[in-house]
């Protein structure tokens, strides 16, 4: 059941922030962006007067762009974001969501000689009841059919941005019948932009070259611990004036505290891996910045980067995020980074390329 809508949702209060156009999309998104997993009781639930709170410090803090997805949650994500949402100028913000997983009443059915399936959906990362499953489907009429679905759950007229969402072992038809659907509801004014949210860069460079797509929204493979997304995907798309959208900045909490026990990758984190963010740790500490804040400044270095999401399960981590953007990075701080071979040789940085000799 959807949360019920707010009564009396405050009143936007100053300017948003700095935005930019999605590829040659008339869509723009804030540089700043709220993803909305956690909404949906990722790990651990959240209350929902906490959500809401979430959604509303982003606003405060001028955020217009809100990223969420049937997945997150089994719905649930959109249902907060929506009632969060509801009463605002529609045209005052920016919200995608994503097609490749319908829902469907009901636990998912057992695995032949399988177990009975349990009765949550932890094993796909939301503390929710798992009184719905999810259902892979990028044929055409699946995308309507999740396009409608969605907006029914967020209570909206409209969606801006649509992602074809990890269609890894889907690609033929994600290709062939998904993407021409997003298209058509594209070139028919349904959505504003159409693309592609995925946690690896190859699949994705294949969609910038082969469709029309105006972003990408990369999840994890662009960070200071991750340059995957640069050998090939952030090239492809700032030569062919595209998008990508950054997601997973701190690499599932590795850089935004690397202590013994932090994840990366939704895994405990390796441990050469783990002592490389804490030695970054210990450089941005000699420049009293947070590691945090050089995580989140990062992807801002390559030009194709329109956006970076930043999730937030409280009001608390989302003014923490908009307090990091607003954070200076010295440009020394870069140079000392790439002189110790914590980040490569050439790397873009928001102060510009690193020196090739260290």
């Amino acid at each position: 059941m959807r949360p019920p809508e707010r009564a009396h949702p405050p009143a936007p209060p100053g300017p948003e922030l700095p935005s930019t156009p999605l590829g040659r999309s008339g869509v723009r998104v804030t540089r700043l962006s709220f993803g909305a997993a956690a909404l949906g009781n990722l790990y651990t639930p959240v209350g929902p007067d906490e959500a809401a709170a979430a959604v509303d410090a982003a606003w405060d803090a001028g955020i217009r762009y809100f990223d969420t997805a049937p997945h997150y949650g089994l719905g649930l994500s959109e249902e907060r974001l929506g009632a969060a949402l509801h009463g605002r100028a529609r045209d005052a913000y920016v919200l995608s969501t994503k097609v490749g997983r319908l829902l469907r009443p009901g636990p998912p059915p057992p695995a032949p000689g399988g177990s009975p399936p349990a009765g949550d959906d932890l094993a796909h990362g939301f503390a929710v009841p798992a009184d719905r499953h999810r259902v892979w489907d990028f044929s055409a009429d699946g995308v309507r059919r999740s396009i409608e679905e969605s907006l029914r759950r967020l209570g909206l007229d409209r969606i801006d941005v649509a992602y074809l969402h990890d269609p890894d072992e889907h690609a033929g038809q994600a290709l062939t019948e998904a993407y021409p659907a997003l298209e058509r509801l594209r070139a028919e004014g349904v959505l504003g932009a159409v693309g592609v949210g995925m946690n690896q860069s190859a699949l994705p460079a294949r969609f910038l070259r082969e469709t029309d797509v105006d972003a990408v929204l990369l999840a994890g493979r662009y960070t200071l611990l991750e340059h995957e997304g640069a050998a090939e995907l952030l090239p492809e798309a700032a030569a062919r004036g595209r998008s990508v959208v950054i997601g997973g900045v701190f690499n599932s909490g590795l850089l935004a505290d690397p202590r013994p026990g932090a994840t990366f990758h939704y895994r405990p984190a390796p441990p050469r891996v783990l002592e490389r963010a804490q030695r970054m740790s210990a450089v941005a500490e000699r420049y009293g910045v947070p590691l945090r804040a050089v995580a989140l400044h990062f992807p801002y270095g390559h030009e194709a980067v329109a956006s970076v999401l930043a999730g937030g399960r409280s009001a608390a981590e989302v003014r923490d995020a908009a307090a990091l953007l607003r954070t200076e990075v010295p440009a020394d701080l870069w140079r000392e980074l790439t002189a110790e071979s914590l980040l490569p040789a050439g790397a873009r940085t928001p102060n510009g390329p690193l020196p090739q000799g260290g």
